[in-house]
């Protein structure tokens, strides 16, 4: 009797990212968000702003989608998936809390964990960190918006499961 080994398992070509691309946060109803990709951060970081911990390992927070118009501004409820310190650029350690979120980048869609953070005065409002590009993604640090060019951040279209401002709770996963 002959016995086959079983076939390993093909993974996909690597997709080319550069150094900044337009990521969705569909279950948030956020939409092309300008983002820093950064190799050298292990996590993913988004701005946040008026965080509030809740009952039941649950928080609060507002995601501002453009400097130019402060009430256009997304508030999302989800699930705490952790909370850590970690080494901030100041090299400071702080805490921060993590929360898991689906993104969109370039058509493919995966779920993520994102630190909530204050970037108020950082150049990109969004930080795409190692563990989100690995196995899926090479980046060209020579390139920007490989995987198309947006108008900026918005709220999405109420046909790509949208929440406003005035939403509850997002569906979580």
């Amino acid at each position: 009797m002959t016995r086959t080994s079983p076939r390993p398992r093909e993974r996909p070509e690597p997709r080319i990212v550069g150094t900044t691309e337009y990521v969705d946060f569909p279950d948030w109803g956020v939409a092309s968000l300008s983002a820093r990709v950064d190799t050298g951060a292990r996590t993913s970081a988004l701005h946040v702003e008026n965080v509030k911990l809740l009952p039941g390992s649950r928080v609060r927070f507002e995601v501002p989608l453009r400097r130019d118009d402060p009430s256009a501004r997304v508030t999302v409820e989800t699930k705490v998936s952790r909370r850590t310190p970690v080494r901030a650029s100041t090299g400071q350690t702080e805490p921060r809390l993590f929360v898991k979120a689906h993104i969109r980048l370039g058509g493919l869609e995966q779920l993520i964990e994102v630190g909530l953070v204050d970037r108020r005065h950082m150049l990109y409002r969004m930080l795409l960190g190692r563990s989100a590009l690995e196995r899926r993604f090479l980046v060209d640090v020579g390139k920007r918006y490989v995987l198309g060019a947006a108008a900026g951040a918005k709220v999405a279209s109420k046909n790509s499961r949208a929440l406003g401002s005035g939403s509850k709770r997002p569906r979580d996963r």
